[in-house]
């Protein structure tokens, strides 16, 4: 069985060596194993409950983009969009918020972390709360539901998303499933064997904390520097140094080829290797890796527009998957086409005879003729010229009593463009409402 995956990417910044390692690396490299169908796209509404600058978000969009195309993001074997580029995911969010309780958007994190908050401050509790960071729990279910994916990576702090997800689901399923399940129950998948890697001060690697090493940004140059400023203990070159408790070690490890090299690193820092050695090396290990990437990224941002054509052609297969789905949810609810409305037996009993294949007789030239039509007037079946009418009858009559099985020596050809399989389906229609007539 395939197993759809899912990954969303807020596009509020530049991706840094942390975001590399411990979710581009992992996520590309899974997105490669048989029997996963992977879907990547760019949360750029998300983007906007957390950003009201436009230049900010227009360009992290771009790098964004670029960086996971330049990391090795087959587009030929996952589907990558924009989430702005697919409408059913907004007309989606509409229908689950429908059916989702105000009190469970009460208790997601991110609006409880905001409203304890304005408490605490002897603010009102909505202080600065917009709708947008109230319900995006239920954008991000859309996300998840609109393909129906089994698995979602995400780190702890969203685990609570991917519950209200499924509770959603569920209830939707409840409410207009009629026994079917319409929507998959997602599973969150906590990759806790991905490296979360120290920053230069060695908290987490975050912007926030200004501790960054850059991916792309600054070159080489620009690698070199920040592993210069990654904090150390002042032993001195020629004394026993502890990797364990080092960071840098930990980002070595994280670049390193095996278990062999991570272990003959610790060793000669044991023996004495200086710290200033130590950060050259990690250096060149860092950009055996990134260097290549760096060259392909460079590339993409001088030509948007192949990035560009990337997503459009990403959006193009995700729409593929979504409108026909966003119909389907659009029946179950009662959005339905006005020509679904019962019809009385007398105008079905019309209908359904209007919808039958027809034979039609005609002269032409002295000679008869009889020819066969589809439903929409399509011509089926045409005749030879035949002498008397009344053969012409009796072998429309055959064909309407036997079906295929007259077609044997019969003086027809059927059009070009009809094939064999649709004149032998409307013949056995006839021969069945025959039968019943």
């Amino acid at each position: 069985m395939t197993e759809r995956v899912l990954t969303g990417i807020t596009t509020t910044g530049t991706p840094h060596l942390g975001n590399y390692v411990g979710a581009i690396r992992p996520a590309i490299v899974a997105s490669r194993a048989p029997g996963v169908e992977s879907f990547f796209f760019l949360a750029d509404y998300h983007a906007l409950i957390k950003c009201d600058d436009p230049a900010r978000i227009e360009r992290s969009r771009l790098e964004i983009a670029a960086t996971w195309l330049a990391a090795g993001l087959d587009t030929q074997r996952v589907t990558f969009y924009r989430q702005s580029d697919i409408p059913e995911i907004t007309e989606l969010t509409w229908l689950l918020t429908c059916v989702t309780a105000k009190g469970q958007m009460n208790r997601a994190h991110a609006y409880k972390a905001a409203s304890d908050a304005n408490l605490a401050a002897g603010e009102d509790v909505d202080a600065g709360v917009t709708m947008g960071l109230f319900s995006y729990p239920i954008l991000m279910a859309a996300d998840i539901l609109m393909f129906n994916a089994h698995r979602v990576p995400v780190g702890r702090d969203q685990v609570q998303h991917i519950e209200m997800a499924r509770d959603v689901a569920q209830r939707f399923n409840h409410l207009f499933g009629g026994g079917r399940e319409l929507f998959v129950l997602p599973q969150a998948e906590i990759e806790e064997s991905v490296a979360t890697l120290p920053g230069l001060d060695g908290r987490k690697m975050s912007k926030s904390y200004d501790n960054t090493i850059p991916l792309f940004e600054g070159g080489q140059r620009g690698l070199k520097d920040a592993v210069a400023r990654i904090v150390t203990d002042s032993r001195l070159p020629g004394e026993p140094k502890d990797p364990d408790g080092s960071h840098l070690v930990t980002i070595f490890d994280a670049f390193a080829a095996d278990e062999a090299a991570r272990a003959a690193f610790r060793q000669e820092l044991r023996e004495g290797l200086a710290w200033g050695e130590a950060k050259q090396r990690l250096v060149a290990l860092i950009e055996g890796e990134i260097g290549p990437m760096r060259a392909r990224y460079a590339e993409l941002m001088a030509h948007p527009e192949r990035i560009e054509d990337a997503l459009l052609e990403g959006a193009r297969k995700a729409r593929a998957t979504a409108t026909p789905f966003l119909s389907e949810l659009r029946h179950a609810v009662g959005l339905r086409p006005m020509v679904a409305v019962a019809q009385p037996a007398q105008a079905k009993a019309a209908a359904a005879k209007s919808a039958l294949p027809e034979f039609k007789q005609y002269r032409e030239d002295g000679a008869f003729f009889f020819k066969l039509t589809g439903a929409h007037g399509a011509v089926l079946l045409q005749s030879g010229p035949i002498a008397e009418g009344r053969e012409a009858g009796a072998w429309v009559k055959r064909l309407k009593t036997e079906g295929a099985a007259a077609l044997e020596g019969a003086p027809v050809q059927w059009d070009a463009s009809a094939e064999r399989a649709q004149v032998e389906a409307a013949l056995a229609a006839l021969v069945a409402a025959a039968q019943q007539a």
